[in-house]
């Protein structure tokens, strides 16, 4: 249930192809909560009340089961077919976040710029075929492994984004929020204490390959983080400096990119948590030295 019911901030990752995400969002959001639990509520309720089934029955594929013993056959197909349409619309959506948030750390410069790319349609191509290769490497991994798993990182991941939003709260206070939560700071932090703590909770029922795992993953973040900072200091790779002002001239009418941000007004999608750090300091100095500066220096 919590890997049905997660990844819902993936959605911001889209913002940039949505024109005013601000009004969309809020009504998109809404009437997708009610929809997922009425599709998970009634169900339930109907196979739970129609059958006496004890609880340990209640395992993979049963659900299936539970439909033909209310319906028959047809409604035995009809539950399998949907199931395997809903998983297959789970993983479009993952691959499409995944993706998209790949194509905004490469325009941010926090990526090389291959990743920005575009096919003439719209879609970055080459953060697709990144996000849908990742997705092999998990097949050695059986189902139960890789639910443990991407719930591992998903709470890390989630409680990183507590971390910074708090931060930011903090440190930013008058930062452009196209989004904002409507409390003080600090019922903000009462607001992010339940589910940190429902993702700790998650975190600690992880089984020990899945801790191993996903250590192993860590870490290869966190060393990746230094590589790309030498590598862009050294010219190994091409990196955007700024966020583009304008939406690809390859994109037709009906794909084309609508822009959120302003160059004159910057967000929390455009400040670096880690501006305290001296290479981060220097690159920003750099950016801003004048021209009769950078003169002298040759």
């Amino acid at each position: 249930m919590f890997w049905n019911l997660n990844y819902w901030d993936k959605a911001s990752t889209l913002a940039g192809e949505v024109e005013n995400p601000s009004k969309t969002f809020p009504k998109a959001l809404l009437g997708a909560v009610v929809v997922v639990v009425c599709s998970y509520l009634i169900p339930l309720l109907a196979g739970t009340g129609a059958l006496n089934s004890p609880s340990s029955e209640w395992t993979d594929g049963y659900f299936a089961e539970v439909g033909m013993l209310i319906g028959g056959v047809w409604l035995k197909w009809w539950i399998q077919a949907a199931s395997a349409m809903s998983n297959l619309g789970l993983f479009e959506a993952e691959m499409s976040s995944d993706a998209f948030q790949l194509l905004g750390m490469s325009e941010m410069g926090m990526l090389p710029a291959i990743f920005a790319s575009r096919s003439k349609y719209g879609t970055p191509t080459i953060s697709i075929l990144c996000s849908a290769t990742g997705v092999i490497f998990l097949s050695w991994m059986s189902f139960q492994e890789i639910l443990e798993f991407l719930n591992f990182l998903y709470a890390i991941g989630m409680l990183l984004e507590f971390a910074a939003f708090i931060k930011l709260r903090i440190k930013k206070p008058d930062l452009h929020r196209p989004y904002r939560v409507p409390f003080q700071t600090s019922g903000a932090i009462m607001i992010c204490l339940p589910p940190a703590l429902l993702l700790i909770l998650v975190m600690c029922l992880a089984s020990l390959r899945t801790f191993l795992v996903s250590g192993v993953v860590i870490i290869v973040g966190l060393l990746l983080y230094p590589l790309l900072v030498h590598a862009k200091d050294h010219g190994w790779a091409q990196f955007d400096a700024e966020l583009p002002t304008e939406a690809p001239k390859n994109c037709s009418d009906g794909h084309s990119v609508v822009s959120q941000l302003h160059q004159e007004v910057q967000d929390e999608s455009s400040v670096s948590l880690l501006s305290d750090l001296p290479s981060v300091k220097a690159e920003q100095e750099s950016s801003t030295m004048r021209p009769e500066e950078a003169f002298k220096l040759e």
